[in-house]
């Protein structure tokens, strides 16, 4: 993205009539863009719904081979309409769109290159049961017509798991399945939302209030025919897909010694893409691997030091004096929720002190459900909209008690709420850009690695004030660091589980609990992991870099808001607009 690293100039220029080949360009780009966006609203109904527009109502997509097919060819016609625009024409307003639309659609292009791009369609941590499952909580639920989209979407879910299923035999057919060690009790996430009746489901929440525009008579019709549609819709669905799976997928999954993808047919050029995808670089795995050596190193000194401070002699004394000491641990359900939500209620108050633009749209703290949170990760981040009502939402996993520790909170907090997920994409969502950038794209280096770098603002907020919540940020560090150790080593060195689960254990203060859920789910979703710390690395990096140019001028809440400023953007991007910032700020001191 060379014209990028010249906006600078273009910001200070004087501003110049355009002549007609870059009229052209613009025309052609702007036109080509909203085609982009009106596709992709057409192509997601669950993102049309998102942001109110009714073109996704009682849709759920299309989980096919031949919808996979078609999709691939429209972005290939996208690509080269791209292709035959002079970027370098653009004005600067539109660089950074033209940058991130080609990113995105070359890089579906290169991933459907692969066969297990189609094929290997679900995770240790989800699969179709989440194209229902989270219904109740994402939809909007105040008028008739949005209830008849809310039970449309669940009356359409067995055509929905019938494509998914037809789809995935094909895979079998070539090899390409999920590992068994890391799906064991995956039964259980889709079995769990099966319930007695349908008063007992998940859906039934949407029923628990009349909204008062809806009549009591066109109630009691409501219910009627939702009970139907989860017992011939959801229950039947998911009751083919449990069949399926337990019938036909677990016993034709992999058993091979090393788990990775790797090992599969192609494999190993595949994972190489998941890493460029994943990270927007061009880094190797063996590079990546590296990286996180040196990252492991750096930090476990770090952790020495704090161990000492704490009176322990080791780093391993303390940590195991973290993992077994039961005043680290909640012991019911209801005060751990409680504590997480008014640690995250202190969080709130220092947002001010770091950004000059927040988002309108509030955020709650709400456990996993229940069905989804044995095995699941310690807490994720569920995006909210204020065009359908509903908040974001920090989901707190309340299974297993023992093994998640208050010492970890401070730095889990600040990154699945604020001032990371929540503040990241409820700004996105009402920043001045296009609609296909505000809500349409999803780096998630950008993402998880704005989420990471949150952690360590939480030393500015003074959150780490114990040797314990010290400690539990540098594990979550580490933890980030031996991402980039064990995800590269499982899929492209050959890797076991157990060398995975190991090499954790030694060096993260994580409880056993929660790095048996972690490795899982890297050996399920290959790549995914390292963008957290090649993210962070980079924002850390652009940081140092304006406080050296700008010195005592250098102003933190204006460099926040400058990074979110353009959403979620490729890392070559993000360097580039950061750049631009720091000229500007120099010529006018």
């Amino acid at each position: 993205m060379n014209r990028l690293l010249v906006a600078s100039a273009i910001a200070l220029s004087i501003a110049m009539p355009l002549p007609a080949y870059a009229q052209d360009a613009e025309a052609d780009f702007l036109e080509l863009r909203e085609e982009a966006w009106q596709w992709m609203l057409d192509q997601t109904p669950w993102l049309a719904t998102n942001i109110g527009d009714p073109r996704g109502d009682g849709k759920l997509g299309d989980p096919s081979g031949q919808g996979y097919e078609k999709r691939n060819e429209d972005v290939r016609a996208f690509v080269d309409r791209l292709d035959a625009i002079d970027a370098d024409a653009l004005p600067q307003k539109l660089a950074i769109d033209y940058a991130i639309l080609e990113h995105d659609l070359r890089d579906t292009l290169e991933g459907a290159k692969y066969p297990h791009t189609r094929y290997i369609s679900f995770t240790n941590r989800g699969g179709p049961q989440q194209a229902i499952s989270g219904l109740p909580y994402s939809s909007p639920l105040f008028t008739a017509s949005d209830y008849d989209s809310y039970l449309t979407r669940i009356e359409a879910f067995p055509e929905y798991v019938q494509a998914f299923i037809e789809n995935n035999r094909e895979g079998l057919e070539l090899g390409l399945a999920l590992p068994c060690e890391p799906m064991e009790g995956y039964e259980n996430s889709v079995s769990g939302l099966i319930a007695q009746s349908p008063e007992d489901s998940v859906w039934w929440q949407a029923f628990e209030t009349r909204p008062s525009a809806i009549s009591e008579s066109q109630w009691a019709d409501l219910q009627v025919r939702g009970r139907t549609a989860i017992n011939d819709g959801a229950f039947e669905g998911l009751g083919d897909f449990l069949e399926y799976y337990t019938e036909e997928y677990a016993p034709n999954c992999r058993t091979d010694a090393s788990p990775g993808i790797g090992g599969t047919p192609g494999g190993q050029e595949y994972y190489a893409y998941r890493v460029r995808s994943f990270t927007t670089t061009e880094m190797t795995p063996q590079e990546v691997h590296d990286l996180g050596l040196s990252e492991v190193a750096r930090i476990r000194a770090e952790m020495e030091a704090v161990a000492a401070e704490a009176g322990f002699d080791t780093r391993e004394a303390f940590i195991e004096h973290l993992r077994t000491d039961p005043q680290y641990y909640p012991t019911d359900e209801e005060s751990y929720l409680e504590y997480t939500a008014a640690l995250a209620k202190e969080i709130d108050g220092w947002m001010p002190r770091l950004f000059g633009k927040l988002p309108r749209l509030p955020y709650t703290v709400e456990p996993i459900p229940a069905a989804s949170a044995p095995g699941n990760t310690t807490a994720y981040y569920e995006s909210g909209s204020i065009a359908t009502g509903q908040p974001g939402i920090y989901r707190l996993n309340l299974t297993e008690l023992d093994q998640r520790p208050l010492w970890e909170l401070p730095a889990l907090g600040v990154h699945e709420a604020v001032p990371g997920h929540h503040h990241q994409i409820a700004l996105q969502q009402e920043l001045d850009i296009h609609p296909l950038r505000a809500n349409g794209t999803f780096f998630t280096v950008f993402v998880e690695g704005w989420g990471l770098y949150s952690e360590r603002l939480g030393i500015e907020m003074g959150l780490y004030d114990t040797p314990a919540k010290q400690m539990g940020r540098l594990s979550y560090e580490m933890w980030r660091a031996n991402r980039l150790v064990v995800d590269t080593g499982l899929h492209a060195l050959g890797w076991t589980r157990q060398q995975a689960v190991d090499y954790m254990l030694e060096n993260t203060a994580l409880s056993e609990g929660n790095i048996n859920a972690e490795v899982n789910r890297y050996i399920t979703w290959p790549g995914q992991a390292l963008a957290y710390k090649l993210g962070e690395l980079k924002i850390r990096e652009l940081r140092t870099r304006s406080e050296e140019a700008l010195g005592e001028d250098f102003d933190l809440r204006a460099f926040h808001d400058t990074v979110l400023e353009n959403g979620s953007v490729p890392l070559d991007v993000l360097e580039a607009h950061v750049d631009a910032w720091i000229a500007g700020q120099l010529a006018d001191q």
